[in-house]
């Protein structure tokens, strides 16, 4: 949503200032200069600088206008279509792991959601969470974003999800960040409409332990002796936020961890993986997929929004199934 919010304002000054420099124009009052007017169609006004050159009739005949602002412009249009699709186009990842249940469990996994758009009240992403029959969808945190903050948004996602099926959630880095009394009404509002908070607590049914872990314990992870591991009784299937703490849920007896927070990278490229994660390594070893670390399944999904950077490239975003059995 950042890269839209920046086009649409963008746009929109630079139209502003080719209406109130011809309005100058006019009134033979002090102008624009021509390269403030250029600099705005450059960093992405460019529609908005050709819809002012031509309500405004303004600049038209200016060569160093009348063709840098449509080139500009259709190069503009270019990247906004390349740009959306990279960022708009829902994927699914599928996965199977096997944990010696006796029924089968399919698991939607949604994460690093960050306000993102998909459709009106999110139906497209319902739509195609609701085509996976789940039995159940984690939400792996980041739901909301510090930056941009929209609870409406992501809140339209839940009242969706509640309705396919239960929806069980963990706290990302973003959540805890934010910690304001709008959050404790968002939150109010996810338990009241049904979602099991798992942070810091677990759910054990007949045949599998249910865990989660709240992002601001990863912090604490450096000693794991503050942590009482499961006793192997029961396989144990654990929502985290952040892959990089492996060793803890590994400690912790977990059989099957569902995380994100890495975006896949940001930008994938072929034959290299993923450029950058948010802990600003390079090329990281995980940047998504599912990875086998000492025995314990890890899935590590590239998510759906952004939050600093705005674009993804070759990078999809993802919603992830698991077939456990």
């Amino acid at each position: 949503m950042i890269l839209v919010y920046w086009l649409v304002i963008v746009n929109l000054a630079a139209f502003i200032l080719y209406g109130a420099d011809k309005f100058s124009a006019r009134k033979n009052a002090g102008r624009i200069p021509e390269k403030t007017l250029l600099f705005w169609a450059w960093i992405g006004g460019s529609i908005g600088a050709f819809l002012g050159m031509r309500i405004f009739r303004h600049k038209t005949l200016k060569p160093k206008f009348a063709i840098t602002v449509p080139v500009l412009m259709v190069l503009e249009i270019v990247i906004i279509i390349f740009s959306l699709y990279q960022n708009y186009h829902l994927t699914v990842s599928e996965y199977s792991v096997d944990l010696d249940l006796e029924n089968n469990l399919t698991v939607v996994q949604i994460s690093d959601l960050h306000n993102q758009f998909f459709g009106v009240k999110q139906s497209t992403l319902l739509k195609q969470i609701e085509k996976q029959d789940p039995d159940m969808i984690v939400v792996t945190g980041d739901i909301v974003d510090k930056t941009h903050t929209a609870t409406d948004i992501s809140l339209d996602f839940i009242k969706g999800a509640v309705n396919i099926c239960p929806v069980y959630y963990v706290t990302g880095n973003h959540e805890e960040w934010l910690g304001d009394e709008k959050l404790k009404d968002f939150f109010s509002e996810m338990r009241e409409l049904g979602v099991v908070f798992l942070d810091d607590t677990y759910i054990e049914t007949d045949e599998y332990i249910l865990a989660g872990i709240a992002d601001s314990s990863l912090s604490f992870s450096g000693s794991f002796d503050a942590y009482e591991p499961f006793d192997g009784t029961k396989p144990v299937i654990m929502l985290a936020h952040e892959p990089q703490f492996s060793g803890l849920y590994s400690h912790l007896g977990a059989d099957l961890v569902f995380t994100g927070h890495y975006h896949g990278g940001q930008i994938i490229i072929p034959g290299k993986g993923g450029v950058v994660s948010p802990e600003f390594e390079i090329f990281p070893e995980m940047y998504e997929g599912i990875h086998d670390i000492n025995g314990m399944k890890l899935i590590l999904s590239r998510g759906l929004g952004n939050s600093i950077l705005p674009v993804r490239i070759n990078n999809y975003p993802e919603i992830v199934v698991t077939e456990i059995t």
